[in-house]
């Protein structure tokens, strides 16, 4: 099969598409013929050497869309042929979900949502699972105030959601071109970039890891989610800092995917690409500005 794959750490032009043989899923796991697969910035971390693993060949890719095509012995509730999306955890693998097979654990699998394509529905496992989980660490009661940075991309809008489904006062920080968006997810009130609000809140969804300069939104005692593992400032004024690290959870996907299909979480795509072009998607990922994900399409 085909995947893409980096050797050396760089820029998008280390990313090769290689052939290897078809994986095999082991106990536990099933095999998913790849019709699309999220690329997200992870990807991009995983590229330039980040999260290390030089000198060994380092596979691309977390998010799938896809059919099942194999199982593992001792799986159950699955079966082939079943449309499913999952997250194919961890940066530092041989093989990720940018290929045209992938095997991950069943338990991080889920149907895959019925009112969107696959391309669409790519876009939801790591971007989804690490939304929910931000505005899970909040902790904070309906009717308590979040300020969600970043909020006009991919993790920010769906925490926009989110936080606002949960019965929390959501406050938008985004471009002033994004206003109408934003508040179009469920904000409440908007603060353009650089600004801050005009109130503190008692929660901040760090999508846009501003860091410290985050903590001046939030009131004394509050609470402050991060995004990124052990990058999170350092806790002040009773502020509770929480850095989130996202889990490859089927059964959590599969409450995102029922919000899908039932119309209460909206997906964003910003481009898909083929699998063969995985150079050029890398390419556009480091551009800015790009509203929605990336997506390769391997079937």
């Amino acid at each position: 099969m085909q995947a893409a794959v980096v050797n050396a750490f760089g820029g998008p032009e280390q990313v090769e598409i290689v052939r290897v043989p078809i994986p095999q899923p082991e106990a536990g796991q099933v095999r998913i013929r790849v019709a699309a697969a999220g690329v997200n910035p992870v990807d991009g971390a995983v590229r330039v050497g980040v999260f290390g693993g030089a000198g060994t060949r380092l596979g691309l890719g977390w998010d799938v869309a896809g059919e099942i095509d194999a199982v593992g012995a001792g799986v159950t509730g699955w079966s082939v042929g079943q449309q499913v999306v999952g997250l194919h955890y961890g940066p530092v693998k041989p093989l990720g979900t940018h290929a045209e097979y992938a095997v991950l654990d069943a338990s991080a699998v889920a149907a895959a949502p019925v009112t969107v394509d696959a391309v669409a529905a790519a876009s939801l496992p790591l971007s989804g699972l690490t939304a929910a989980r931000a505005v899970g660490l909040l902790g904070l009661a309906p009717g308590s105030s979040v300020l969600v940075t970043g909020a006009a991309g991919v993790v920010g809008g769906l925490a926009v959601q989110l936080a606002a489904r949960a019965g929390l006062v959501v406050t938008a920080l985004a471009g002033e071109s994004d206003e109408e968006f934003v508040r179009s997810l469920g904000a409440t009130a908007f603060v353009p970039r650089d600004s801050a609000p005009a109130e503190p809140v008692d929660g901040v969804v760090d999508a846009a890891v501003l860091g410290e300069p985050a903590l001046d939104f939030i009131r004394d005692g509050g609470v402050y989610v991060g995004l990124r593992p052990h990058a999170g400032p350092a806790a002040e004024r009773g502020i509770r800092v929480v850095e989130q690290e996202v889990a490859a959870d089927g059964a959590h996907l599969a409450e995102l995917v029922g919000l899908v299909d039932a119309g209460a979480l909206t997906l964003r795509v910003a481009q898909a690409v083929p699998l063969a072009d995985a150079v050029k998607a890398h390419t556009r990922l480091a551009e800015p500005g790009t509203r929605g994900r990336l997506v390769l399409t391997a079937s």
